[in-house]
């Protein structure tokens, strides 16, 4: 992570795409589909290589902006954070772009967020695993990263069956 003074100190990180934005595919870190999903991804959606959120896989992040190839990286400023519970745990997802986010676009990433969770809801249940999932709301991106923790050199994946 890096700071840049033209972002005013906002953490700039590099993201690696797992999913596309409009992917009906969610991939998880170890490159295997999660699940297929019925409607298209709004966003880029993928993860920060370098940490681990709070449900032990690599954190999860969104890029806004145009659809970027799958598996390419960027680096990018991360402006804020949406939390979600799910599972009886809490894991936050960094929400990236380029450029500073209107209220609409922060608007959007919640909704899909609450839709989200309720669809993992519905996954969870036919999966027969237990604990609800939902949106917990907008955090900050520093709050985010201070919750993460580095990927040890020794890490093999996460522990948790998504």
């Amino acid at each position: 992570m890096t700071t840049n003074p033209a972002t005013h100190t906002l953490p700039e990180l590099e993201v690696l795409i797992e999913v596309p934005k409009g992917s009906f595919l969610k991939r998880g870190s170890n490159g295997h589909i999660d699940f297929v999903s019925p409607f298209p991804c709004p966003f880029n959606y993928g993860c920060v290589p370098d940490y681990i959120g709070g449900e032990g896989d690599l954190l999860d992040a969104v890029v806004l902006g145009p659809r970027l190839p799958l598996w390419s990286r960027v680096r990018i400023p991360a402006r804020g954070a949406v939390g979600l519970s799910e599972r009886f745990m809490y894991d936050d997802k960094l929400i990236c772009s380029v450029t500073p986010l209107t209220i609409w676009q922060r608007r959007r990433v919640l909704l899909f967020f609450h839709v989200y969770a309720r669809c993992k809801d519905l996954l969870n249940l036919w999966r027969g695993r237990p604990g609800r999932a939902r949106c917990e709301g907008w955090g900050s991106a520093e709050d985010a990263l201070r919750r993460a923790r580095r990927v040890p050199a020794d890490w093999q994946g996460p522990t948790v069956p998504f």
